[in-house]
């Protein structure tokens, strides 16, 4: 099981010689903490997606990706680099929706690949993302449509139909650290080329905790 998963409740009782003059308790209720910063702490979204028993939207998605308090800590458990090529690790999944850090090294980036049915949504927590979008033309052959870069703090969603590549350019200098969500989550993913119809297939679930692709 996660460590995020596990939330230790404690009472100053249980530290002798604790300071209690500190407002804020070892365990800080989650309603509480999100009416000071107006966001939901890490571990609530693990509990909204473990509630879950249907498919959630992309709205849905984005909206707890927008909502959620990151920090450092939350990720240190997931936090891990490839030298070849950017690496997955999963945080949480259920059958309808699976939560994941994925890790950069400047220059390491996606395929060109749809969701296959599922839909997702994606926040950066570090570093600069590029993301650029394709389309089919009449010919089924694939077309460059548009590309967006997104910072720290920010959210990028793709529908079913979308055709993407995500990527930390190499020019960033830096690494970049994101946090993904899925619905359902994914199984083979279709993977395109430019000026081409053909289609390939590869599987996430082989890449993970460091393999990627």
């Amino acid at each position: 099981m996660s460590p995020l998963h596990e939330v230790l409740l404690t009472s100053p009782e249980e530290f002798p010689g604790r300071s209690t003059s500190n407002p804020r308790p070892p365990y800080f209720p989650a309603s509480a903490e999100k009416e000071l910063t107006g966001r939901a702490p890490f571990r609530t979204l693990i509990e909204t997606l473990a509630a879950r028993r249907s498919v959630p939207s992309l709205a849905d998605l984005s909206s707890w990706l927008q909502e959620v308090q990151v920090e450092a800590e939350d990720l240190h458990p997931y936090v891990g680099f490839k030298a070849r090529t950017y690496a997955r690790h999963l945080v949480f999944r259920s059958e309808f929706v699976e939560l994941l850090v994925l890790c950069w090294r400047p220059g390491q980036r996606t395929p060109i690949h749809d969701h296959n049915g599922s839909h997702g949504a994606v926040r950066v927590c570090e570093g600069v993302m590029w993301e650029t979008m394709f389309a089919l033309n009449e010919a089924n052959k694939l077309y460059y449509r548009s590309a967006r870069e997104w910072r720290g703090g920010q959210v990028t969603g793709a529908e079913v139909p979308d055709i993407h590549q995500l990527g930390n350019p190499e020019v960033s200098g830096q690494n970049m650290v994101t946090l993904h969500l899925y619905a359902p989550p994914l199984g083979v993913l279709n993977t395109y080329r430019v000026g081409s119809s053909e289609v390939g297939h590869y599987t996430p679930d082989a890449f993970f905790d460091g393999g990627g692709i």
